[in-house]
């Protein structure tokens, strides 16, 4: 009897033992679909935090675009506003009635063909002679990297941080001194003292994302170090050179004070001629904002010829090494 009980005692273990045994491999099993959704769950939470951070950089960039765009829109909306819609209170953000009124007096007074010349003229200058001085002065500072190069770079941004005030009644002294007072010369030399030390600090950024092997493989083919800077490097950084270029071109392009002190009558920019519009009640504010809506046509177009550019000069550091 006694082994007849024992037998089912030992059945009963084994089938406890196996019953163990097959809870084993479920318990397994669970673990890593659990490990799976948490998982599941940090993916979602991951994505969720990615939405709305993107979201949140939507609405930060539309209220840029406002902020930035709303100005320029209203001066463009008052252009084609009638005199009395112009002075309304409280004003109104579309005209009441569409008038091209305003260009035609505008495009029509005495003197605002000529201004458009003397800002294209002066501009072009300037632009030239920032980039034809700080190409070089950038290169030799990223290129031999001497303890002189860094303290004139720092100089030359300490010197973009004057304000132009200070040195506008003196530079205007010393063109007149010379016989240059009232000339695009004069006020296209005063606007590179503006864009001379941005011109150099961008091109010295953009001659450090060159790699030196290029030049000496140039030098190596027989290009001298004058030789390689126009045929290689030079060529590489041109998106660099369009961006400096429409710095210093926007710079002396919108630049008034400059233009007040140094010019009169035959030198006048056409920020200078918008100022003057005048009538006996007041500003013209139709006419100015008409003026202004042209003077701005330029450089929106300037911009998207060299849109290419732009985005490659920008963009020029971001493989390097």
């Amino acid at each position: 009897m006694s082994s007849r009980t024992a037998i089912p005692r030992n059945r009963a273990t084994t089938e406890g033992d196996v019953t163990g045994q097959a809870a084993q491999p479920t318990s397994k099993v669970t673990a890593p679909q659990r490990l799976r959704q948490r998982r599941g769950v940090n993916r979602e939470g991951l994505e969720a935090g990615r939405r709305s951070t993107r979201t949140i950089l939507w609405i930060l960039l539309a209220a840029a675009m406002v902020l930035y765009g709303f100005p320029f829109l209203y001066l463009l909306f008052t252009s084609f506003k009638t005199p009395i819609d112009t002075i309304a209170v409280p004003p109104t953000i579309l005209p009441t009635e569409w008038t091209l009124e305003n260009y035609a007096n505008a495009l029509g007074r005495s003197g605002v063909l000529a201004s458009f010349i003397n800002s294209v003229q002066t501009a072009i200058i300037s632009t030239l002679l920032s980039l034809v001085l700080a190409i070089p002065a950038a290169y030799g500072i990223t290129r031999y990297k001497t303890p002189s190069g860094r303290v004139f770079i720092m100089a030359a941004l300490v010197t973009r941080m004057v304000p132009p005030v200070a040195i506008g009644i003196p530079l205007a002294s010393m063109m007149s001194s010379v016989g240059l007072a009232d000339t695009p010369i004069a006020l296209s030399i005063a606007h590179t003292t503006i864009s001379l030390p941005l011109s150099i600090w961008l091109m010295s950024s953009f001659f450090e994302a060159v790699p030196r092997d290029l030049e000496e493989a140039a030098t190596v083919d027989g290009c001298s170090r004058l030789g390689a800077l126009w045929r290689v490097v030079i060529p590489v950084v041109s998106g660099g050179i369009a961006v400096t270029a429409i710095f210093a071109f926007l710079a002396s392009w919108n630049e008034f004070l400059f233009a007040l002190l140094m010019t009169a009558i035959r030198s006048q920019t056409t920020p200078v001629v918008i100022a003057n519009f005048q009538t006996q009640f007041g500003l013209d504010w139709g006419s100015m904002t008409a003026l202004a809506a042209v003077y701005s046509i330029p450089v929106i177009l300037l911009t998207l010829l060299l849109q290419r550019k732009i985005v490659a000069g920008m963009t020029l550091g971001a493989v390097k090494g």
